[in-house]
């Protein structure tokens, strides 16, 4: 007889894999610089110049510390955005927040440069070299 409380799958949760299948979760993004150019530098707006308290880079893949730190801000993303309740909000707080500050401290990797952007406009981003960073899906 039949659990009266299995209501079936949980929606939260993807469906198993297929035969032939891996059991890890599809990448959203197939590499960090895919995540930087598609979401982050126009979901954190922030107006940044060597005059002002945040700096950016446009080639922020010639900072290794940058690299390192923005590839855990992709893979922790690409984590929490299948937690459907409060996944991003933990992202953003526990993940961008510290990670960005750090590296738009006018101290930060990003201290010489001299990319700015006005206020509300997306951060300044240049193509990598062409291989830099592969496609991982």
């Amino acid at each position: 007889m039949a659990d009266d409380w299995d209501f079936g799958q949980d929606p939260q949760q993807e469906p198993g894999p297929q035969e032939g299948e891996s059991a890890e979760p599809k990448l959203f993004f197939g590499s960090v610089n895919e995540f930087v150019r598609e979401h982050l530098v126009h979901v954190y707006r922030r107006k940044v110049g060597p005059q002002g308290q945040h700096r950016w880079a446009a080639e922020w893949w010639r900072s290794a510390e940058a690299i390192s730190r923005l590839e855990s801000l992709w893979r922790s993303w690409e984590h929490l955005r299948l937690e459907g309740t409060i996944g991003m909000s933990v992202w953003w707080l526990q993940h961008a927040d510290p990670q960005m500050r750090v590296l738009m401290d006018p101290d930060g990797p990003f201290a010489p440069s001299e990319d700015e952007n006005r206020g509300g406009d997306a951060l300044p981003y240049v193509e990598p070299p062409t291989g830099t960073f592969p496609d991982v899906r």
